[in-house]
């Protein structure tokens, strides 16, 4: 393989593994909000301590999930200079402001209210404390805003002009708020409320199976299965404005993910095909008439421009293909799971010791499957921009950096051991923490009594 090959490959291994971790604090900042809030709202003492003992829990799985989210973060910035130089020389004007606005308006709101978040119950009021975690769930959801809107820019690049090969901005707002944004902003927020969704329905009923946590787990279970059910509809939804916004602005994106080769009307939608890149054809493709033209157009004699259209400017093609499925199957199957799980424990009265073996299983098994979707829709989103780092205007080649390739190769394996290292490793404690609640929540408690201890002796100190 080239360098640059070797380079996209080790950037897209960082990015793959960073986004795991995001896709679950956004949502999940505001799901601990809402089980404290469940708390103080609670007039029975068995119902206060299920809440109590579900934020807690959850808080753990926050701080891990956050902490991971940052470490590996900070390796993407480090891949600007080393391995797309190129980028920050062209297009620095936009994107480093715009990473700024993310460090000072998020990273600092969200790490300046963690700890007040992770250790202040007890010590603060609950009102300092709600607040606390209150702007912690703002402070993520402000780090999607920034990203995605650079993300957007560099998909849908807008309010900018272009002087000396160098991109300068011309409006902040359209910039921001250029064509793609509010789609892919909807879609990510989305994304990560159904995989912090089906997170929280499958460590529960993990949590059921294994008889632990008791008193929180079937709220906890309650809340992941309602949340699915709600957002997919949604998703799905949005998903579909997406598609028209994307057919709109990127159609050699759509052409890939729909596999078409030649512009057709009422082209079909294939469930199977090889793509034959080579020979510019599908081979053993199975599809339904029609149906791609009417999803995407809502028209089932709509017009798809092919990829040949986009002669050297089009993305790989059965990457983005089957990535587009794994996206849509999945969201499909939690569809399915999500609805059919409410209602089966609808039925059942929400009563643990009743909800089929089966049933708890399937959901337990399904814990992560937020990360395939989210993975998978990312993979569509930046792969079938290529071969373009800024689309339409700037392409990956013309901002990579001359590191010789097996340098990068040597790199890139290290990064993908530490990386899955850490993943089988973020696995296991979020599994024992689970199995193991009261573990946690002793920790927690001696935690905060070695606190109250220390205070008292600084405070007897002082007197």
């Amino acid at each position: 393989m080239d360098a640059l090959i070797l380079a996209r490959m080790q950037f897209a291994a960082i990015i793959t593994f960073h986004i795991l971790f995001p896709v679950i604090s956004i949502a999940l900042a505001w799901v601990l909000m809402f089980f404290r809030w469940r708390y103080l709202r609670a007039t029975q003492p068995a119902e206060r301590q299920a809440w109590l003992a579900a934020y807690r829990f959850w808080t753990k799985v926050f701080a891990l999930t956050f902490a991971l989210g940052v470490v590996s973060g900070i390796p993407m910035s480090f891949q600007f200079g080393t391995n797309w130089p190129g980028f920050m020389e062209r297009v620095g004007n936009v994107a480093g402001p715009l990473l700024g606005y993310e460090v000072l308006t998020a990273f600092f709101l969200e790490a300046g209210f963690l700890g007040i978040m992770l250790f202040g119950h007890g010590r603060v009021s609950e009102r300092v404390h709600m607040m606390a975690t209150c702007f912690v769930a703002i402070g993520t959801s402000l780090s999607a805003f920034w990203i995605l809107a650079l993300n957007s820019w560099m998909q849908t690049p807008t309010g900018h002009e272009i002087i000396n090969g160098e991109f300068h901005v011309r409006s902040w707002i359209e910039v921001i708020f250029n064509p793609s944004f509010p789609y892919r902003l909807a879609h990510k927020l989305l994304a990560s409320g159904l995989t912090v969704a089906f997170l929280l329905a499958g460590l529960s009923a993990w949590q059921i199976l294994k008889g632990a946590s008791p008193l929180s787990a079937p709220k906890v279970l309650r809340v992941g299965l309602t949340l699915a059910a709600l957002l997919i509809p949604l998703q799905i939804f949005v998903g579909d404005l997406h598609g028209l916004n994307t057919l709109q602005h990127q159609p050699q994106k759509v052409a890939a993910m729909e596999g078409v080769w030649e512009t057709q009307r009422g082209a079909p939608l294939l469930l199977f095909a090889i793509a034959d890149e080579q020979a510019r054809t599908n081979r053993a493709a199975i599809g339904i008439p029609k149906l791609a033209s009417f999803i995407l157009t809502h028209d089932v004699d709509g017009e798809i421009k092919g990829l040949n259209d986009f002669p050297g400017a089009h993305p790989p093609v059965a990457m983005v293909f089957w990535s587009f499925r794994v996206m849509v199957g999945v969201g499909m199957l939690m569809l399915a799971v999500s609805w059919v799980s409410l209602w089966l424990a609808w039925r059942r009265r929400w009563q643990p010791e009743r909800l089929p073996r089966l049933l708890l299983w399937v959901l337990a098994g399904m814990t992560f499957s937020g990360w395939v979707a989210t993975v998978a829709g990312w993979y569509v989103t930046e792969i079938g921009r290529q071969p373009f780092v800024v689309f339409g205007l700037l392409r990956t080649a013309d901002v990579a950096s001359t590191v010789p390739a097996p340098m990068i190769a040597l790199t890139l394996a290290l990064y993908v051991t530490v990386y899955l290292a850490l993943l089988v490793a973020y696995v296991a404690v979020v599994k024992y923490m689970a199995e193991k609640p009261e573990d946690v929540l002793q920790a927690d408690a001696l935690e905060r009594a070695q606190g109250r201890a220390a205070e008292a002796l600084v405070e007897g100190g002082r007197s």
